[in-house]
């Protein structure tokens, strides 16, 4: 008879368990808890993510098909929609999101040589959100509009991996700026970011912190040249300037000089204004960050496609993150 260990096993024998006991104890995760404890709710989910399991009925069906192989899972207690529904209720999800923090440290160190497309040895991030719609009349908690609701991901997304270093869950009503807010900056990295972040007063937060950051100007923008430098427009590069904020309250929120580069996209034609706080990069390396952006929306949709974060397998906030951070972690 065959005594090795199950292919599920074996993956999850690379999790840090020490790190995870340490955390369900530091967060009382299996206090008054019998016999389904937060190991047993993670494997289980994590069972659900690798497998495709659509619903708590479809998982409990699929894990009682094969009762006597549970245990080589690592599955001790026992498996029922009622006690992985209450686990996903009562379960504190900051479990789970610090172990998936856990998860990702050690998953930089393993990429960190990695290269991004770009001659930089500094870190580049890339800050983008998507959408998950669901049922207002189940997710009354997410408001979005008048007739549904949705939840946002807002990732912070580090292009070597690329790998998710920040993650925040809200309502879909929440403006993706207010995430700069949250966010602490990394001095001597570089902030990726679409026009759904210009904010001037935010930016110079990050200016200030030591940061770098390169987005696009808005259409309305409005500046004044202090310098332009000689640019090869055979490279699709039409000017690049140092320049300064015109209007008085976003000169006021950001009153140091920025820089702006004009390109136009060869392939399309499209005539592109990116802005960034640091001067001395060459033009098209900026213009080269900035089509590095794309690795998240990339990761968007990778993480819709193969991770159960579209439907989910309870109504609540903590249910929703709960999965989620496992979705991450697995």
């Amino acid at each position: 008879m065959y005594a090795g260990k199950l292919v599920f096993a074996q993956v999850m024998e690379f999790a840090p368990w020490h790190t995870f006991r340490r955390l369900v104890a530091r967060y009382r995760g299996d206090f008054n808890v019998r016999s389904f404890g937060c190991l047993d709710q993670f494997l289980c989910l994590a069972f659900a993510q690798l497998t495709y399991r659509e619903s708590l009925r479809d998982i409990e069906a699929c894990l009682r098909a094969q009762p006597a192989k549970l245990y080589h899972l690592g599955l001790r207690g026992n498996i029922s929609r009622s006690a992985l529904a209450d686990a996903n209720e009562d379960r504190d999800w900051h479990i789970y999101y610090e172990f998936a923090q856990a998860l990702i440290r050690t998953a930089r160190r393993l990429y960190a040589g990695d290269p991004i497309g770009v001659e930089l040895s500094e870190t580049v991030y890339a800050l983008d959100s998507t959408t998950i719609d669901l049922c207002l009349a189940l997710f009354h908690w997410a408001p979005f509009r008048a007739t549904k609701a949705a939840v946002k991901l807002h990732t912070l997304l580090d292009l070597r991996g690329p790998i998710p270093t920040f993650v925040h869950i809200s309502d879909g009503k929440l403006h993706d700026v207010n995430v700069l807010d949250l966010l602490t900056p990394e001095p001597g990295a570089f902030y990726v970011m679409d026009r759904g972040y210009l904010d001037f007063e935010r930016l110079y937060t990050l200016h200030q912190a030591g940061a770098f950051f390169v987005t696009r100007a808005k259409s309305n923008s409005k500046f004044r040249r202090l310098l332009s430098q000689p640019v090869d427009r055979s490279t699709g590069l039409i000017c690049d300037q140092l320049v300064e904020l015109v209007v008085f309250y976003s000169h006021q929120g950001y009153p140091e000089r920025l820089r702006r580069i004009v390109y136009r996209d060869p392939e399309r034609g499209k005539r592109l204004v990116f802005l960034t706080n640091h001067l001395l990069l060459p033009a098209l390396t900026v213009c080269a960050l900035y089509k590095s952006r794309w690795q998240v929306e990339l990761f968007f949709r990778w993480i819709k496609q193969h991770l159960r974060i579209k439907r989910f397998f309870g109504t609540s906030e903590n249910a929703v993150k709960t999965q989620v951070w496992i979705a991450v972690a697995v």
